[in-house]
């Protein structure tokens, strides 16, 4: 019996604080009955093509770039592009976004400040409106060839970034690949028509002068 009573006293606090919060949520938002708001966000990384523009706004991005797609090579510049979407029902204010700096990657230009500890980039995105969307770009560049690992000819990295405010958060990644540039191998001096022509008229000119040395003596 004690176990019962214990077992409904649990039940009817539960209902009784969901029904608490049930009246909150619709006190706050008038005696109608309008529902509580949502808290959502959007984030879209995404990384430029392989290119030789310094505009950011001119390169096609897309999600990901594996090792079957355009590959950066050593000193070459790299566009990232970071979408955040407000899906909420309500504005958000305060929106923090973090990214992650790729290793091998060093950055140049963008929003907010760079600690080279962490290498995390940190800026204030501002508020945002309901269905309220912001584009920020990155400019990195990759490190020289002989800042690369020497043991890898072709590698990939992820470019990790994450936004939130105080009631909601959201991350994504983007992935490109490296390829460092080989060394033409040494030139092997050609065997051609000009170099045979020019080893017979040397074997002529020592079989004459043998023939002249063995008539002297």
């Amino acid at each position: 019996m004690k176990k019962l009573f214990a077992f409904l006293v649990v039940v009817f606090s539960f209902l009784a604080i969901t029904v608490s919060a049930s009246a909150d949520c619709i006190g706050q938002y008038g005696q109608y009955g309008q529902p509580c708001p949502s808290f959502a966000i959007v984030v879209d990384k995404m990384v430029g093509m392989p290119g030789t523009s310094q505009d950011a706004t001119s390169y096609q991005y897309v999600d990901n770039l594996s090792v079957s797609d355009p590959r950066f090579k050593p000193d070459q510049v790299v566009f990232f592009k970071v979408k955040i979407k407000n899906t909420s029902t309500t504005k958000l204010v305060g929106m923090e976004v973090k990214d992650t700096v790729p290793s091998y990657l060093d950055p140049m230009e963008g929003p907010g400040s760079f600690d080279s500890a962490s290498r995390t980039i940190t800026w204030n995105a501002g508020d945002f409106e309901v269905d309220e969307e912001k584009v920020f770009y990155l400019k990195m560049k990759v490190m020289t060839q002989a800042n690369l690992p020497s043991d890898k000819g072709l590698f990939c990295v992820s470019n990790f970034v994450k936004a939130s405010s105080a009631n909601a958060y959201d991350d994504d990644t983007a992935a490109l690949c490296i390829e460092k540039q080989v060394s033409a191998p040494p030139k092997v001096p050609s065997a051609g028509p000009e170099l045979g022509v020019l080893l017979f008229s040397g074997e002529i000119a020592l079989l004459g002068a043998g023939i002249y040395l063995k008539k002297k003596a």
